[in-house]
């Protein structure tokens, strides 16, 4: 058959059938409406299971304050670990297809496991009024079912936005200003799935039982997985390109052993193979930078990197795999920097919803909000803030910048940054005010103080504006920058920051609680956050991320950007 330009995609992609992709019948907005419908659906099971999780610990776990958030933070740390497993999968054998395909099933039992261990006699823990009785082994069903959840979603998240993005030929310039938009209809899509998650969800969890709250979450991730078989007809498929961290070792190695070899001033005489394409499959030449020099030596030719008749991978690497991993080394200070915003990000599913539960919780007379729901306030800002990032920032932004995109990426995540700065501090303010309250009546007992839940919602609404920054921009840079055929590794180290920013909260969380408890006293954290400080707390991640963010300045100002060969944008 022959392959035209008109017809076929010139990136690399194949059909379901690994024939190479029909541009009219695969790809673009038709296959991704399927994967921002599986999307959807797996972010409404996940955060339907994980919003509310503190207060699952705590009533069925009988679990206090600090046990129950260094749990769920760490649960939730785990979930961003994973994806290392599932990119490394997916880009060195399956490819993303079949990752999420098999990892979709994985999280699905987890999801039945979980909502059985909350609606079957034996599993679920026996109560006497409020407080729950559970075994140590219904505890371990619980925890088995929470780290298979975790298991499943490593090979969905770094995978599926990948994936998505996939959808667009990037050698095709109409195709390309598509695929930016995607992004932000991505992060709108995980947003409307929480949206239901946050209101809907935890409000059975709270008033009907946690049978149902985790047996919907269950029902949706099914239709999920449904949603994405449905489509498979229309995607296109990157090849996995063999296993990068081969790649990566091969370049370090080939380099320690030229330590003494000089690189040409020329680097055109570094060595290339003469294909148009590159040796790495799935993967276009990328050009040389400057920058760390001394992985150069790698691909400088000598007469020792000859294995008989055939090239010593471990000795002579080509100028695009050298690009690999000086990639790679690139992005580490930029995926540093978002950690400190992840554990500001982590406090709505710890300290906001604790905070939130010493507040007047009504909505008239009879109704009730459970404060985990005041989550849904920062889906509801991403919800609002993504589609007019997309249809007004952008073109704003373009006027004055002269960019393609309004901003560069590492300036949306500044932006993202400060934003993150104001909604700690907010908050801070909040609990000191809410203190006061406390103080000047006397409410040092009372289970909830006559505050209304809802001045908590500027804080939530912050957060989500800075995610629609900083979150959307991270994924966007990460596929970007990395090369083609580490884009599942790559986007899997961009979700490792909120893995760590979770990890640093239990951090943070454990060493405030053991230094502020000291010779008897009650801490900045108690159970009863009327004795407490929690406002110290939001002090502490206010100055954090505004030093992270001086730093960062740091790192983009320093930062090169990849250079495809053929492609100078």
């Amino acid at each position: 058959m022959l392959v035209t330009d008109d017809i076929y995609t010139k990136d690399g992609t194949v059909d379901i059938n690994k024939k190479p992709a029909n541009k009219k019948k695969t790809g673009n907005w038709k296959a991704c409406s399927f994967i921002l419908g599986n999307e959807c659906c797996e972010r409404l099971a996940y955060y339907g299971m994980g919003t509310n999780l503190v207060n699952s610990l705590q009533e069925q776990l009988n679990q206090g304050n600090v046990a129950a958030s260094n749990n769920v933070t760490n649960w939730s740390g785990t979930c961003y670990i994973t994806p290392l497993i599932g990119a490394f999968v997916a880009d060195a054998y399956l490819g993303r297809y079949w990752t999420i395909a098999i990892f979709s099933i994985i999280y699905f039992f987890g999801m039945t496991l979980l909502t059985l261990s909350s609606s079957i006699p034996g599993l679920k823990p026996s109560c006497t009024g409020d407080v729950c009785h559970p075994t140590q082994e219904q505890i371990a069903v619980f925890f088995v079912a929470l780290y298979m959840i975790a298991l499943g979603t490593g090979g969905i998240k770094p995978c599926v936005s990948s994936f998505g993005a996939d959808q667009f030929d990037e050698t095709d310039e109409v195709e390309r200003k598509r695929k930016s938009s995607f992004f932000n209809w991505f992060y709108f899509s995980i947003n409307i799935g929480a949206l239901i998650a946050s209101s809907v969800l935890v409000w059975i969890q709270m008033n009907v039982g946690w049978d149902w709250g985790f047996g919907i979450p269950a029902v949706a991730m099914a239709i999920a997985v449904v949603f994405f078989f449905a489509g498979s007809r229309t995607y296109r498929l990157q090849k996995p390109g063999g296993s990068p961290l081969t790649r990566i070792a091969q370049v370090i190695v080939a380099s320690f052993k030229k330590l003494n070899v000089k690189v040409p001033a020329d680097k055109s005489l570094l060595y290339e193979v003469a294909d148009n394409e590159s040796n790495i499959q799935g993967s276009r030449k990328l050009e040389h930078t400057d920058k760390l020099k001394f992985f150069d030596k790698a691909a400088v030719e000598t007469e020792n990197d000859h294995d008989k008749e055939s090239l010593n991978p471990w000795r002579l690497c080509t100028v695009t795999q050298v690009e690999e991993l000086k990639s790679v080394i690139r992005l580490l200070p930029v995926w540093a920097s978002g950690i400190i915003f992840a554990t500001v990000y982590s406090q709505m599913n710890t300290m906001f919803v604790l905070q939130g539960n010493t507040m007047d919780q009504h909505m008239g007379p009879n109704f009730k909000i459970p404060s985990a729901s005041l989550s849904l306030f920062d889906t509801l800002s991403v919800i609002f803030w993504a589609p007019v990032y997309d249809k007004i920032i952008v073109p704003c932004a373009r006027k004055f910048t002269g960019k393609e995109r309004g901003f560069t990426t590492l300036q949306r995540m500044g932006i993202g940054l400060v934003i993150s700065i104001f909604a700690m501090i907010t908050a801070g303010i909040l609990e000191v005010v809410r203190l006061q309250i406390v103080r000047k009546n006397n409410y040092y007992d009372l289970k909830s103080i006559p505050m209304s839940i809802f001045w908590q919602v500027p804080e939530y609404f912050l957060v989500g504006c800075a995610e629609v920054f900083t979150f959307v921009g991270q994924i966007e840079f990460f596929y970007d920058q990395a090369p083609d055929a580490m884009r599942s590794l790559s986007s899997a180290l961009s979700l490792t920051t909120v893995a760590l920013g979770n990890y640093l909260s239990t951090l943070l969380v454990t060493a405030v609680t053991k230094i502020t408890t000291q010779n008897g006293k009650l801490g900045w954290i108690p159970d009863n956050l009327n004795r407490g400080h929690l406002d110290y707390f939001f002090w502490l991640l206010a100055i954090l991320s505004l030093l992270n963010f001086i730093v960062y300045l740091w790192i983009a100002k320093w930062y090169t950007y990849k250079k495809v060969a053929g492609h100078p944008e």
